[in-house]
This record gives C-alpha cells, structure tokens and sequence, in this order.
C-alpha cells in the first residue's frame, strides 16, 4: 500500500535507513520501481529529501525506522517547518498494542513533531493507510508548504485490506486561499501608484510559488527597487539595475538604507524575520506596508500591515499586472543607485593570505551564475549571499530560519539527484562539514559530483565574530585546531581531496573541480582566520545603523 501511494504520488526518490519496526515496508521496496538513496545517518537523508524539494519543487521523502531513527529526523524536520519546504517523512512505530510501553525503541513521534510539522498522522488501521498518504502529500504541497510526518506502527504494515485511493482530498478544515482579492489588490494598486519611494521584498515564498517572472514584470513596469531576504535570494535577478541585493543583519548597504527611506514596504512572501527588520519600531518607520502571503497566520504577526492580499504569489501577481501603471520613480532610483555607488559590498584583497569573500567570486564566476548552491550555517553562507549573484530561482539551498549547522553537504546530495545534469556546490565552514561529513559514502556509492568548498578558517566562524564584536574578543570553545585533513578525509571515503592556500591557487583548483565528473570533491581553502562578514546590523538595533559599511 505505501508503495502504491508514493507511485500514484509520482515520487521518484526516498531518501531512507532502515530499521526493525520498517523492514515489511524495505521489503516491498525491494521490487519497487523507486530509487532508493540510504544516506549514512538519518538527518542526512531529511536534509537530501529537504535539498531535493528546494531544487527540484516537489516534495522531498524520507524514511527513518522507530525510536532513535525517528528522533534523529526532528532537527531536519524543524528546518524545513521553518523554511516553509514540502517534505514527507514515513516512521516506522512499535506495533499498536505496545504503543506508550516503552517498548524497544519506542518513542512517541506524532507527540515530539507536533509543533514542526504542519500536520502529522498515527495510522492505527490499514484502512486508514492509503488516505493518510494522500491526505500527508496533499497538506505538505498546499497552501503554504511545509513538512508532513506519517507514524506507522510495525502490525500495521503487515495487515491487509483493499487499497483504495482517494482520486481528491477534501479537507473541511483546511482550505487554503489561493485567489486574492479583489478589492484589496485595487487598494495596493492606489498605493503602488501613489508612493513615491517604494521598495519590493521577496522573501522564499516567491521562489516556493514560481512567481519570479511576474515579479520581474512589475518591478520593471513600476520600477520599484528590489531587496530580498536570504530564502529569497534568485526570486528577482541578483543582476539586475533594480536588484539591491539581501537586506537586513548582513545585508548590503543600500538596501538598508533604501528601506529605511522608504515610503512604501512591500513584503512578498516573506515573514519579517527579526535578522531582517532588526529594532522592530524603527524598521521603514515612514512606510505604508503591503504583504502578500498565502499564510493569514503571518500577516500582521510582526509588523501592522496597511494592505493585507492572501492567496498564492503568482496568482496575485498576476491579477495585479492586468492594471498596473507604469510608474514614475526616477529621483528614487536615482538616489538608490548613488547608495548603490557609495556604499559597495568590498573587502581588502591581499595576495598573500586567502580571503573568504575571493573563493565566492571566483566560483560565481567558474560557473557563471548557472550553478545549484548548497550552503551550512554560518559566516560563509553570509557571504555567499553577498559575494554569489543568483539570478535564478531554487539556486540557493539554505537553512535560513532554523540556521542548521550540519545541512549544506546532504541537502547538495538531494540537490544533485534532483538535478542530476547541473553543476551543483556545497559552499560550507570546517565547522559545519564536520557535523555531517559522513555522507561522503553516501555521494561517492552515487557517484554524485558535487564541488565542497570547504571555508576553513579554524573557528567557527559566525560565534567568533560576535565574541570578537561583543564579547572582547573572549574566544571560548570556538577555536577548531583539531580539524582533520580534509583531503585524506575525502580520499579514505574514494572522493578527491584537494587542498588550497594561496589567492592564485584557486582559480586551477576550482577548474580541475569542475572536470570531475563521477564522484565529489571537497576543496580545503584555507582562509584567513579572522575574517568577519561586513556589512552587520548589531542584534536588535535599527537596520540602518551599519557596522563595517556606511555611516557606522
């Protein structure tokens, strides 16, 4: 029964490890016509699913065994809850009459994922099995997408019944708008038309909804500046006139400033993040807001909206191109373009010692913006978001509200299954890399050519900088002089391993990266030690209050 619903659901990929409580359901897999990727431990293969969904915008499968193997997907299970990502999770679970024992490996997953997942099931008959399923893929692609998690006790697999699947789901208590309305898309439309210092934001919802084309044309037509949050980098060309590049903690300058400034925010599919707004009361003090988002649960959450629009981006999008006018903001984006001049993302180059920000550059310019990146948590994925141009939606694969050390590498590896032709990278810090460094086996069994850009500083990078800014440069527990040799690393796994020290060293280490084609590649820069990402908003201060970049 599972086996015919993921088949009637189209899945191509599980990402899944074995257990005792789901050895009935690996059996049936074993003459399935479903590839199988077992990653070498469980968060690894949420993480693949989580990266296969961003890549790919279907939704992304794993499997992990009772107790301890569905614990173990709890971390990717809140991360993709944040990101708003569609994946469905199938635990195995202790046979029903020994549920709340504490049997062997028991544990009670539906109790523990409740305020992660967007809904979650406990199949207790095998006639309930084939709607859960389809009811578990419908909620996790609908409305705003999220995470679905279907516990299926070790009896209930073995039992039979009739498969019957549900053609429809029709879900009284969930409903999701899709339509905006009417009357509300004229009223932002007046605003549009009446703001002379407007700003468009796009957040991960614009990339989720497949609305960057409809965005484009308005940002055009209007012209309106656009900045975007970290999940909705590649919604709007990053190289682009209008494009302002990330706002916020790490955001660039003129975006920033241009916020500030402005007299009219509109938030597209975007949430309001603390790292984006910073102090609350002084974010686009002057502003009228617009936010459009499927999820009502969001709009005045953190910040009182003027003109609230529900339903799916795209669609919304597009009713509000049959009427919008051409606008008129030629002194706005004059002034936006002399910020733009004034105040440029940069960094002090030097021949002897490697810089962060240079490796990014170099591979934004290797593969010429046309590449899937991957990225960890931390000071390189910052300036990955400064230093990369992502001109295209679901180029960037990032833990964003959950900052999840640990998910660049396996969710490269669902990446690159999910697009098996293109070039994909996993930018990550030696911190980072080590937390799941375990699913090379995974990579090199699959013969997935991913490109590891390992920033190795020997700090966790992120934690010293703030201890550097905030905490007189007390580095506790931060300092990594027991790394490994990631090169022997890579090797012992059958991956190529190499090493890079020097500014002219990366160029040629990046293009005989490129020419490997049947297995990874993990290349060790090491980069100066103490280099911090500028531009940086101080926690809970005013966005425009910029350390490291403008007025300081």
């Amino acid at each position: 029964m599972v086996v015919e619903a993921l088949i009637k659901e189209k899945v191509e990929v599980i990402f899944g490890y074995p257990g005792g409580a789901v050895l009935p359901l690996y059996d049936a897999l074993f003459d399935a016509d479903i590839k199988h990727i077992m990653p070498r431990h469980e968060q690894g293969g949420i993480h693949a699913a989580d990266g296969y969904a961003r890549a790919t915008g279907k939704p992304g499968v794993c499997i992990a065994t009772s107790g301890p193997g569905a614990t173990n997907l709890v971390t990717g299970i809140a991360n993709a809850y944040m990101d708003s990502v569609p994946v469905v999770a199938i635990t195995g679970q202790v046979p029903v009459p020994l549920i709340g024992t504490d049997a062997f490996q028991e544990a009670d997953i539906t109790g523990i994922t409740l305020p992660i997942t967007k809904h979650n099931y406990l199949v207790k008959d095998v006639k309930d099995l084939p709607g859960m399923i389809k009811e578990a893929f419908y909620v996790s692609v609908t409305g705003r997408p999220g995470p679905v998690l279907v516990d299926i006790p070790r009896d209930v697999f073995v039992q039979e019944a009739n498969f019957e699947y549900p053609e429809r789901i029709d879900m009284r208590s969930y409903r999701p708008t899709y339509t905006g309305h009417g009357g509300q898309i004229n009223r932002a439309l007046r605003v549009i038309r009446e703001a002379k210092k407007p700003v468009i934001c796009t957040g991960g919802g614009v990339v989720g909804s497949g609305a960057q084309e409809e965005l484009l044309k308005i940002a055009e037509m209007a012209q309106i500046p656009v900045t975007s949050t970290l999940m909705g980098l590649g919604g709007f060309p990053g190289g682009h006139p209008l494009s302002l590049g990330m706002l916020g903690m790490h955001g660039t300058v003129c975006a920033n400033y241009a916020v500030t400034e402005s007299d009219l925010f509109i938030g597209i599919g975007m949430r309001f993040d603390d790292r984006v707004t910073g102090k609350l009361d002084s974010f686009a003090p002057e502003a009228k807001v617009i936010h459009i988002d499927i999820d009502p649960a969001e709009i005045g959450k953190n910040i009182a909206v003027n003109v609230p629009i529900v339903g799916d981006i795209k669609r919304i999008l597009g009713q509000m191109l049959k009427k919008l006018k051409k606008g008129d903001t030629r002194e706005w984006v004059s002034q936006v373009d002399e910020w733009k001049r004034l105040y440029p993302l940069g960094y002090e180059y030097s021949e002897e010692e490697l810089k962060p920000q240079y490796v990014i550059e170099q591979i934004c310019k290797i593969t010429g913006g046309d590449a899937v990146i991957a990225t960890d948590v931390g000071q390189h994925q910052m300036w990955t978001a400064q230093y990369f141009t992502f001109n295209k939606a679901r180029s960037l694969i990032s833990s964003g509200g959950l900052g999840t050390m640990g998910y660049g590498f396996p969710a490269a590896i669902g990446a690159q299954i999910g697009r098996p032709g293109e070039t994909v990278f996993c930018i990550a810090g030696d911190g980072s890399i080590q937390m799941n460094s375990q699913e090379l086996a995974t990579a090199v069994g699959n013969q997935l050519p991913i490109k590891v850009a390992i920033i190795n500083n020997q700090y966790l990078g992120m934690v010293r900088q703030w201890q550097e800014l905030f905490f007189k440069r007390r580095y506790s527990s931060t300092f990594l002089e027991q790394g490994p040799d990631f090169v022997k690393l890579a090797e012992a796994y059958g991956a190529a391993g190499i090493r890079v020290t020097k500014p002219g060293e990366v160029v040629p280490a990046l293009q005989q990266a490129m020419e490997i084609k049947d297995r990874p590649v993990f290349i060790d820069f090491q980069v100066a030690s103490e280099e911090n990402v500028f531009p940086m908003v101080a926690p809970a201060s005013p966005i425009n209050q910029i350390i490291g970049g403008g007025k300081e």
